[in-house]
C-alpha cells in the first residue's frame, strides 16, 4: 500500500527507494523524474517529444532499456529527451500514469500521455521508437529539445516552515525530528490537517521501523487480549493495504475493553484514520462502528 500522499510527508516505502535510487543514479544520458521534476518535464513536451522509462532497481533490464533509449535518441542529434522514473521511489506517478509493470515507455506529447510499449525491445525497436517520435515532432513543427522551458509559469506554494522541516527530517531518517515538527505546528495552528495527516503517517513511520512481523503476528495470535499486540498488527495491516483488517480487528478490542485500554485503541483508530485519509469510504464506515462501539 501507498499511503495517502501528504505535502511535507513521505510514502514509507518510497523513502528508501528513493535513497537506492539516489545512490544508484540514473542510466547516463537520462534525467531522473520525479514528483518534484515532472511538471518540468511535462512543460518540455511542448516543445519536443519527450519519452519517460519506467523502471525499477531491482530490473537491471529496464535500466538498460533507458540507457539504450538515450544512446538511439543521442545516434539521431539527441533531441528526444529521456527520462527515467523508478516505480519504487515514485509511486504516485506510477499510479497517475497507470504504470503496473518495468519497463515501460510512455511518451509525453504537448504535456499529455502516449503509451508506447511494455517489456523489453532489441536495439532497432528502440531506434524506431526514436524516429517515429522525431517524424511527430517534424510534423507538428516542433523545435528541437533543449530550448529552455518558458519562464514565467507559476511555481508549486513552497511548504510552510514546520512542515518543510518535517519533511526534511524524513529525509534524512530522522524520524523524532519530524515528529517534533508537525507537533509544533498542530500547536501553532490545530486545525492544519495536513500536518495532522503527516503526523499520523511519521508516528506509524516509527512504530514499525524495526518491527519484525512474523513475530508481531505470532504474539498477537498467541494472545488476543494483549492490546498493545493488537495494536501493533493493525500497524502493519494499515502499511500493507489490510486496512478493513486493522480496523475490524481495532474495532473488536474496543468492543471487549474499557477505561484506559479502550480509550488507548480508540486513538490509535483515530490516528489510523489519518494515514488512510478522513474521506476514504473504510474511515467513513469504520468512524460510524467506532463511535456505535463506544455507546
Amino acid at each position: 500500500m501507498s499511503i495517502p500522499p501528504v505535502r511535507g510527508a513521505v510514502d514509507l516505502a518510497a523513502l528508501a527507494a528513493q535513497a537506492r535510487r539516489s545512490e544508484q543514479g540514473p542510466p547516463a544520458g537520462t534525467v531522473e523524474v520525479t514528483e518534484q521534476s515532472l511538471q518540468e518535464f511535462a512543460q518540455r513536451s511542448l516543445e519536443v517529444p519527450v519519452l519517460i522509462v519506467f523502471v525499477a532497481t531491482a530490473s537491471p533490464a529496464s535500466n538498460d532499456l533507458a540507457a539504450r533509449l538515450a544512446k538511439a535518441s543521442a545516434d539521431e542529434g539527441g533531441e528526444i529527451p529521456v527520462g527515467v522514473c523508478d516505480v519504487d521511489a515514485q509511486p504516485a506517478i506510477a499510479q497517475a500514469l497507470q504504470v503496473n509493470a518495468v519497463p515501460t515507455v510512455i511518451a509525453l506529447l504537448g504535456g499529455r500521455p502516449a503509451p508506447m510499449f511494455q517489456g523489453s525491445a532489441d536495439d532497432e525497436q528502440v531506434r524506431g521508437v526514436i524516429q517515429q517520435l522525431l517524424q511527430v515532432a517534424r510534423e507538428a513543427g516542433l523545435p528541437v529539445a533543449g530550448a529552455a522551458p518558458e519562464d514565467g509559469e507559476p511555481a508549486e506554494p513552497p511548504l510552510a516552515p514546520l512542515h518543510q522541516e518535517a519533511y526534511d527530517a524524513i529525509e534524512r531518517d530522522d524520524l523524532p525530528a519530524a515528529i517534533a515538527a508537525y507537533e509544533r505546528a498542530i500547536r501553532e495552528n490545530p486545525r492544519d490537517s495536513e500536518a495532522k495527516a503527516g503526523l499520523a503517517q511519521v508516528r506509524l513511520m516509527s512504530r514499525t521501523a524495526d518491527a519484525d512481523p512474523q513475530a508481531v503476528r505470532s504474539a498477537a495470535a498467541a494472545s488476543a487480549g494483549d492490546v498493545a499486540a493488537q495494536l501493533a498488527v493493525a500497524d502493519l495491516d494499515v502499511l500493507g493495504g489490510a486496512v478493513d483488517d486493522a480496523f475490524s480487528r481495532l474495532l473488536e478490542v474496543v468492543r471487549g475493553t474499557s477505561g484506559d485500554e479502550r480509550n488507548a485503541v480508540r486513538e490509535r483508530l483515530v490516528e489510523l484514520f489519518d494515514v488512510v485519509g478522513g474521506d476514504d469510504p473504510r474511515v467513513v464506515a469504520a468512524r460510524r462502528a467506532l463511535a456505535a462501539a463506544l455507546n
